[in-house]
């Protein structure tokens, strides 16, 4: 019965732990769901290292991979070294040349160096300092769903999103993406399943379409 099983790993996003997928349902007859956790970077370790690092949780062979944001980044990277049935990139680019001006700008400028990533300890003072009074209902949000506060590891993976060298989109890949996502707007993605209304935290506030959607996705 296991093997008969399609088993599919879900990667969240930049410091997300995996509740972020908590309603994320797909009928048990098919398919077993398994939630990846981030890892602290070994220092100087390149993106590539560590999604080889990465697939060793994974089990299974021929398997789908589906990430959120930075997590899907991610989720290409550990495509490179084994085998899938399916890639699925949620809210998130698959090739440099999508990123938004402001992370090619920051990439040029090294100004992703600057951003007060010891603040991470304390939610409230980074989601103020960071994205203005505009965000502070959110901070909930941050609180419940942001678990990962290291410093060393915000670091490399705010260095990683904006330094993201894929050039071309890896063949097959599916890409899920908001009409609304403000951190990687619609407007700089291509060849996309487009979300009416979806924002960056899609998995989460429309995880309904996703329940609904996926399990024909993955099996077509």
């Amino acid at each position: 019965m296991d093997q008969e099983l399609i088993h599919v790993y879900l990667m969240p996003g930049m410091a997300a732990n995996p509740t972020i997928f908590e309603n994320i349902k797909l009928p048990k007859d098919k398919f077993q769901i398994h939630w990846l956790e981030w890892m602290i970077p070994y220092k100087n370790e390149s993106i590539s290292e560590y999604a080889k690092r990465m697939t060793l949780h994974i089990k299974q062979d021929n398997i789908v991979l589906l990430g959120v944001s930075f997590g899907g980044i991610l989720v290409q990277e550990m495509s490179k070294h084994i085998n899938l049935r399916k890639l699925i990139v949620v809210s998130s680019v698959k090739t440099m040349h999508e990123l938004p001006n402001r992370m090619k700008i920051a990439k040029l400028t090294k100004a992703y160096k600057m951003l007060p990533t010891s603040l991470a300890g304390n939610i409230d003072a980074l989601t103020k300092y960071t994205f203005g009074k505009s965000i502070t209902k959110r901070i909930e949000l941050y609180k419940k769903y942001m678990s990962v506060n290291n410093k060393q590891y915000l670091d490399w993976a705010i260095e990683q999103v904006v330094c993201w060298e894929q050039d071309k989109p890896i063949p097959g890949a599916i890409h899920i993406h908001g009409e609304k996502d403000q951190v990687f707007p619609h407007r700089h993605v291509c060849d996309c399943i487009t979300i009416k209304g979806g924002t960056h935290i899609m998995i989460i506030n429309k995880y309904k379409w996703f329940n609904e959607n996926l399990p024909q996705l993955i099996l077509q």
